[in-house]
C-alpha cells in the first residue's frame, strides 16, 4: 500500500502549523507565569526534574522508532497480520519499560538533594515533587502510549498532533488559572498528570477508530525480533547522545551553579527550541512519508525529494536565524524584566543562534537517515559526541570566569556537533544510501546557506542595534525592521521557492 505522501504531508503540515503557533504562545505564557509568580528557583526545579526524567526515559531504548521503521514495509505491502504482531510486541516492551523507569526513579530518591547546589524553595518537599513527576513519566508507558506508533507509521501524525494541541490548549488554561489563583506548584504537577492520562485514552480511541482492524495480536518470528532488537541497540545509543545534548546540561548547571542558573540557561534555550518549531513544521510532518518513499521510489527520486525539502527548510532556518540575531537579547531582557541573574551578556545569545542554525540544518538529513533505518551504521556517534560534549561542558563550567560559564555549556554543544556528529552522520547517509556525487551537491547547498545566514544575521543585528528604542514598542519596531530586511533579501534570492510555498499554503487554505 503506497501512502498518499502529498495529501498526508499537507494534513501533517497544517496540524503542525496550528500546534506550533499555539506552542509559541502558551508554553511561553506558562514559563512566564512560573517566572513572575513563583520565581526562577521553581523554574529551575521544574527544568531539573524534566532533565532527570529524560535520562530515565532512556529505558525506552528506542523501541518506538525501531518498531515504526519495521512497520513501514508491511504497511506498504498491506500485511496487516505482521503489523498486529509488531504492535503486540511493542505493547509488551512498553509495560516492561514503565516498570523499569519507575523502579530506577525510586532508587534515585536518596541522591536527589545532592543534585541541587544551594537552597531550594522553602515551601516544597523535593522528594514528593519528584515522585509526582516520576509517576507522570511512567504512567504513559502503562497507559496505551504504544498505540501511537500505528498512527505515526501510517503518516497520520496530524491525528496525534491534533489531540496534543487540543489538550495542551485546555491544559495551559487550567495551569494559568491554578498559578494565578493559588500559586501552588503541587496543583500544577497534579494537573499535568491528569492531562497525561486523558491524552493516552484519546490516543487509544483514535487509533481504534482509524485502524479498527489493527490490534495487538500474534507473535513476531525470532528473526524479526532479532532485527528489531538489533535496531534498538543502535537507536538507544542515539538516544543517549540526545539526552546528553541538553538534559545533562541542566544537571551539570544545577550541581555546580544552582537552580537560578538552570532557569537562566533554560530561558535562552527555550527561545531557541521554540523557534526551532518553525522549520519542524516542514520536515517533522514528512518522516513517515520518507520511509514509505524509500520502499516505493528509486534512490535518485529520493535524493530529489531530499534536496527539495532541505532547500525549503534551509530558507526557513536562515530567516529564523536572522530574526533571532536581531531580537534575542532585547526579547529576553523584556521577558525577564531585566533581572540581572536571568539576563546574560550578548555572547550567549549569539552562541544560541549558532547552535540553532547548526542543529536545525542537520534535521532533514537526520530525518531521512532515520526513515532509511540507518541507525546501526553510526550507533557510536552520539555516544562519542555526547561524551565530548559532556567533558567540554564540565571543563568549561569549571574553568571559565563566572560570567561566561553558561556560554561554555552551549559552546560545548556546538563543538560536539562540528567535531563529531555532523561529519559522522552525513558520511553514513551518503555512503550507505546516497552517493559521493550527491554528497558534494548537498554540501555546496549547505555552505551557501551558511554564508547567507552569516551575512543576513549581521545585517539584521546591525540594523536594530542602531535603533535607540526600548521596551515592548521598541521590540516590535525592531522586529518589523528585521523582518523587512531578512524577508526582502530572501525573497530576492529565492522568490520562486517562496512563491511556490505561498501558493500551496493559500490553495490548502481554500483562498
Amino acid at each position: 500500500m503506497k501512502l498518499d505522501f502529498t495529501s498526508n504531508t499537507r494534513k501533517n503540515v497544517i496540524a503542525s502549523a496550528i500546534s506550533t503557533a499555539l506552542s509559541l504562545f502558551f508554553p511561553f505564557l506558562n514559563r512566564t507565569m512560573f517566572l513572575w509568580l513563583l520565581g526562577p528557583e521553581y523554574l529551575g526545579l521544574n527544568g531539573l526534574f524534566t532533565s532527570i526524567l529524560s535520562v530515565l526515559s532512556l529505558a525506552e531504548l528506542g523501541f518506538g522508532s525501531a518498531v515504526a521503521y519495521s512497520m513501514y514495509k508491511p504497511i506498504a505491502d498491506d500485511d496487516r497480520e505482521l503489523v498486529c504482531a509488531y504492535l503486540h510486541f511493542y505493547r509488551n516492551v512498553y509495560r516492561v519499560v514503565g516498570s523499569v523507569i519507575f523502579a530506577v526513579g525510586l532508587a534515585l530518591l536518596p541522591f536527589l538533594r545532592h543534585l541541587v547546589h544551594g537552597s531550594i524553595p522553602p515551601d516544597v518537599e523535593l522528594h514528593i515533587l519528584y515522585l509526582l513527576h516520576l509517576t507522570n513519566t511512567a504512567a504513559s508507558y502503562f497507559l496505551f502510549a504504544y498505540r501511537g506508533v500505528i498512527i505515526g507509521a501510517h503518516q497520520c501524525a496530524y491525528v496525534l498532533t491534533n489531540i496534543r494541541t487540543a489538550l495542551s490548549l485546555l491544559q495551559y488554561v487550567c495551569v494559568f488559572l491554578i498559578l494565578t489563583l493559588t500559586r501552588n506548584y503541587y496543583l500544577y504537577v497534579l494537573t499535568t498528570i491528569a492531562f497525561t492520562l486523558v491524552n493516552n485514552l484519546l490516543l487509544v480511541r483514535e487509533s481504534k477508530r482509524l485502524f479498527p482492524e489493527l490490534s495487538p495480536s500474534g507473535e513476531l518470528s525470532a528473526e524479526k525480533r532479532r532485527k528489531v532488537i538489533s535496531d534498538v541497540k543502535a537507536i538507544f545509543l542515539h538516544k543517549v547522545g540526545g539526552v546528553i545534548s541538553y538534559s545533562i546540561d541542566n544537571v551539570v548547571l544545577s550541581t555546580y551553579l544552582g537552580l537560578v542558573a538552570v532557569a537562566a540557561y533554560g530561558n535562552y534555550y527555550y527561545v531557541c527550541k521554540t523557534v526551532g518549531g518553525i522549520p519542524w513544521i516542514i520536515y517533522g510532518a514528512m518522516t513517515s512519508g520518507f520511509g514509505n518513499r524509500i520502499h516505493t521510489e528509486s534512490r535518485d527520486e529520493n535524493f530529489k525529494l531530499f534536496m527539495k525539502v532541505n532547500r525549503v527548510v534551509a530558507i526557513a532556518i536562515v530567516w529564523c536565524a536572522a530574526m533571532m540575531m536581531a531580537l534575542y537579547q532585547p526579547f529576553v531582557a523584556i521577558w525577564t524584566r531585566h533581572k540581572p541573574e536571568l539576563v546574560q551578556h550578548g555572547l550567549l545569545a549569539v552562541l544560541m543562534v549558532v547552535y540553532f542554525f547548526i542543529n536545525e540544518s542537520r534535521q532533514v538529513l537526520l530525518t531521512y537517515k532515520a526513515a532509511a533505518g540507518l541507525w546501526k551504521e553510526d550507533q557510536w556517534k552520539p555516544v562519542i559526541g555526547g561524551a565530548v560534549k559532556l567533558t567540554l561542558s564540565i571543563l568549561l563550567v569549571t574553568l571559565l570566569p563566572h560570567g561566561y560559564k553558561l556560554d561554555g555549556v552551549i559552546l560545548s554543544s556546538i563543538l560536539g556537533y562540528i567535531l563529531v556528529q555532523i561529519p559522522w552522520e552525513s558520511h553514513v547517509l551518503f555512503s550507505k544510501f546516497f552517493d559521493r556525487t550527491q554528497a558534494k551537491a548537498y554540501w555546496r547547498s549547505q555552505a551557501n546557506f551558511a554564508l547567507i545566514a552569516l551575512l543576513l544575521g549581521a545585517a539584521t543585528w546591525g540594523a536594530v542595534y542602531l535603533m535607540p528604542v526600548d521596551k515592548l514598542p521598541g521590540l516590535l519596531l525592531k522586529a518589523a525592521v528585521a523582518a523587512a530586511i531578512s524577508l526582502g533579501v530572501l525573497f530576492a534570492m529565492f522568490h520562486r521557492e517562496m512563491l511556490e510555498m505561498l501558493g500551496k499554503m493559500l490553495k490548502r487554505a481554500g483562498v
